[in-house]
C-alpha cells in the first residue's frame, strides 16, 4: 500500500516565560522558533486550497502557526497569552499544541510528527499514536 510523507519547515518570533521557573527562562524573553511539521497519508486527499484530491495535506495548512498572533497564528505573540489553558510555554508543550491544533485542520487519517526548537541546537519532537 504507498504511503506519502511530506516535511514542511517554518520558523516564528514569539515571547514567553516559564512559569515558577528558578532562573532567567521565568522571566519574559523571546525565541526565533523553529517548527518542522511532517505529515504521512495512505491517500492523497483535497484541501481548502484545492478541491482535487492531489496532496497529502496542503503545506499553508501545516504552517498555519507562522501567521501573525492577530491572524490566529503565534508570530509576535506572547505565548503565555495565546496558548490555552492547560499548556505551559516549554519547547514539548509549544510541540504538543501545535500537533494538536494542526491535527484538527488536517484531513482524516494524516499522521503528524511536530519538531519545535528554542535554540540552534535543540529540538523536542511531539507525535501521538
Amino acid at each position: 500500500m504507498p504511503k506519502w510523507t511530506l516535511t514542511t519547515e517554518f520558523s516564528f518570533d514569539s515571547a514567553h516565560s516559564i512559569r515558577d521557573y528558578d532562573g532567567p527562562c521565568g522571566r519574559i524573553h523571546g525565541h526565533t522558533y523553529h517548527v518542522r511539521v511532517t505529515a504521512s497519508s495512505r491517500k492523497l486527499n483535497a484541501s481548502e486550497y484545492c478541491p482535487h484530491a492531489v496532496m497529502v495535506t496542503d503545506f499553508r495548512t501545516l504552517r498555519w502557526a507562522k501567521r501573525d498572533a492577530e491572524k490566529g497564528g503565534l508570530d509576535h505573540g506572547f505565548l503565555n497569552d495565546l496558548l490555552p489553558d492547560g499548556y505551559e510555554t516549554t519547547a514539548e508543550c509549544i510541540a504538543q499544541y501545535i500537533y494538536e491544533e494542526t491535527k484538527r485542520r488536517v484531513p482524516d487519517g494524516v499522521e503528524l510528527k511536530v519538531a519545535v526548537s528554542e535554540t540552534s541546537n535543540s529540538w523536542v519532537e511531539y507525535e501521538d499514536d
